[in-house]
């Protein structure tokens, strides 16, 4: 009796096999708990996958966007450039011209037929086939040029140290704004141009203007020395208007040879319309009077 006393009394302190799946419930809900704050942890520290940014970082960004734009305006091919404008005229036919030029003086190719600047002293463009020697008071024309008469654009285009460079057009000033003119350059002479030079030197000998294929344009030939000996037009293979032959130096006109005005005209000889001496002085002109042999005496 005392026996069964004690075996019943040593079972009573274990936990009673009524229980058993209650524990195991509770173990069950403890774990789903402890997965729960794992997952909530685990979402507080993972990064989203849409990426934002720093709002101060795009406004740093737009700000570098801005300086790379204002830099552009005042750099072209290659050059740092100025902008100028000049203004003439009153509130009626008004004419405002916009340009770019080099703050810091480069050369303009010798061979180019015309070089462009900016008078600083007059505030007005020009235009000269020598190169100047006043740099401090002509700046060679660089970057876009564009001109407005009344407001409207009548001619727009792009110089390249000192020279016509890329397109350049020109427009009618009325309502339909008609273009009238469009040409190509490539650092002073027209694009589809040929250049042929003398022997293995870069010193260039003749400039055919060619356009459609055929012969069209403005013609340059030059000394050996880079100086130009011929300059005259070509209209459909013709020449055409005055031709000019020049001497070895300076730029000095020698001659003046008049062909038929346009390529409609009926084909006729040149003939000589003025002579000049090495000094520039005229000492002929047709029907007027002719000095040739007192200047040959000289």
């Amino acid at each position: 009796m005392w026996i069964g006393i004690l075996l019943l009394s040593l079972g009573s302190c274990g936990q009673p096999k009524w229980n058993s799946d209650y524990n195991l419930n509770m173990a069950r809900l403890k774990d789903g708990d402890k997965a729960k704050t794992d997952a909530l942890a685990a979402a507080d520290t993972t990064k989203p996958i849409i990426e934002t940014k720093n709002p101060l970082e795009e406004e740093i960004e737009e700000k570098k966007k801005k300086r790379k734009a204002k830099h552009s305006k005042r750099e072209f091919l290659g050059y740092k450039i100025k902008r100028g404008f000049t203004k003439s005229g009153g509130s009626y036919r008004e004419t405002i011209e916009t340009f770019g030029y080099l703050p810091v003086y480069e050369a303009p190719d010798r061979y180019a037929p015309y070089k462009y600047y900016y008078d600083t002293k007059n505030r007005k463009l020009a235009r000269s086939a020598a190169v100047q020697e006043d740099t401090d008071r002509y700046k060679v024309l660089h970057g876009p040029y564009k001109k407005t008469l009344d407001g409207e654009v009548v001619e727009e285009g792009y110089f390249y140290v000192g020279t016509k460079h890329l397109r350049w057009e020109k427009y009618r000033n009325n309502e339909d704004h008609t273009l009238v003119g469009k040409e190509h350059y490539e650092k002073g002479f027209l694009r589809d141009a040929v250049v042929t030079y003398y022997g293995d030197t870069k010193k260039i000998k003749e400039v055919i203007p060619y356009e459609y294929g055929q012969v069209q344009g403005p013609y340059y030939r030059f000394y050996e020395n880079g100086q130009l000996e011929w300059s005259g037009q070509y209209e459909k293979g013709r020449k055409v208007g005055v031709w000019i032959n020049y001497y070895d130096f300076r730029n000095r006109r020698r001659y003046e040879y008049q062909y038929p005005k346009t390529a409609y005209d009926a084909p006729h000889e040149p003939y000589l319309l003025r002579a000049y001496d090495r000094h520039a002085t005229p000492i002929y002109e047709r029907g007027k009077f002719d000095k040739r042999s007192q200047a040959s005496s000289k």
